[in-house]
């Protein structure tokens, strides 16, 4: 499993992964989430900024690329044929769900990612990807193209749609990104509430 935590967090104003919510920073509550699925967790981002994080640091090779870039650096550091990918900024993302995603990444391997299609739009910083899909972002990123939905256009993707995960019990609201001050200090008084 590979924690995007790297990024500008130009909206923020600050990194969000050293953000504070529950007791917790961001990046915290994600590699937590993640050890809950596997013992092998590493964190894609600055090896300077989240070292003391106790995981192994992939540094992106195609810097200010955007989480695309990221994508790229986790699968290039992989020997799994299956890898979980989830953004430090969605904390309401859990285990079980990433387990889910999983299951239905083995259920279809002519897929090179497995991908949310919930809380309107595609979901590519919470999903699995096969090691195949790093050559596919390599030439985008080459080009300069680096949005994830542009990308996964190129490949066989296994969408799960927004009526499944509520199906098996999943609400999307998981999905709820933390980019602005705005956002976060919601976040923090719901967690209070």
């Amino acid at each position: 499993i590979f924690i995007l935590a790297g990024g500008h967090s130009t909206r923020m104003g600050t990194d969000k992964a050293l953000l504070r919510l529950d007791g917790k920073t961001l990046l915290e509550r994600a590699l937590a989430t993640a050890r809950e699925l596997s013992g092998m967790v590493k964190i894609v981002g600055a090896r300077e900024c989240y070292a003391d994080f106790g995981a192994d640091i992939v540094e992106d090779e195609f810097q200010q690329c955007g989480p695309l870039g990221g994508i790229h650096a986790a699968l290039g550091a992989s020997s799994a044929e299956l890898n979980v990918v989830l953004s430090v900024d969605t904390p309401l993302v859990n285990a079980a769900f990433l387990r889910y995603l999983v299951d239905r990444a083995e259920a279809k391997p002519d897929a090179l990612a497995t991908v949310p299609d919930a809380a309107g739009g595609v979901q590519g910083t919470c999903a699995v990807y096969r090691r195949p899909f790093r050559a596919v972002a390599e030439q985008q990123l080459k080009r300069a193209r680096n949005k994830i939905t542009d990308t996964l256009v190129l490949v066989r993707v296994e969408y799960v749609e927004e009526s499944e995960m509520r199906a098996a019990g999943f609400d999307p609201a998981m999905f709820a990104n933390l980019n602005t001050p705005e956002e976060f200090a919601r976040a923090n008084e719901a967690k209070r509430a």
